[in-house]
């Protein structure tokens, strides 16, 4: 059994995940680095009480950033997971 608590770490909420959620009922979530397509699904399933129909997942490298004193660094990479809902199905953003 999954803990979906430590597959799902929070809901990314942009312009664009804003459009797909309200056109084609996706929803973008960053998930932990180790997550698999099924256990995205288990997760999300169990926690919004939805049934899920398509899980597409990509890893996200962070942006090169430069510090003040002009150090090279780079941001932190992530996966992220962009979930289709059946039709009708929705997830309430509290």
């Amino acid at each position: 059994m999954i803990n979906a608590d430590q597959v799902l770490k929070h809901m990314r909420l942009t312009e664009k995940s804003n459009k797909l959620s309200a056109e084609y009922s996706q929803y973008t979530f960053e998930v932990d680095r180790n997550a698999t397509k099924y256990t995205v699904r288990e997760a999300v399933e169990q926690t919004f009480k939805v049934t899920v129909t398509r899980v597409n997942i990509q890893n996200i490298r962070g942006k090169n950033k430069r510090s003040r004193q002009g150090q090279p660094s780079r941001g932190s990479d992530y996966k992220k997971a962009i979930v289709t809902l059946k039709e009708g199905d929705k997830i309430e953003l509290t």
